[in-house]
């Protein structure tokens, strides 16, 4: 499960890069960088806890 969100978070992150630089497609790129980041925080509680 942990693997999985690992992924889920750097695909996003990667789409945001993308879509940030090369096509600036507005609000919905930076909803994908607030869900990486909240994937990121959710696998940093569940592997501490």
């Amino acid at each position: 499960m942990g693997n999985l969100l690992y992924l889920i978070a750097v695909i996003l992150v990667i789409s945001w890069a993308i879509g940030f630089f090369a096509y600036n497609a507005g609000g919905i790129i930076h909803v994908l960088l607030v869900i990486a980041v909240i994937v990121f925080l959710l696998r940093f509680i569940r592997r501490e806890a």
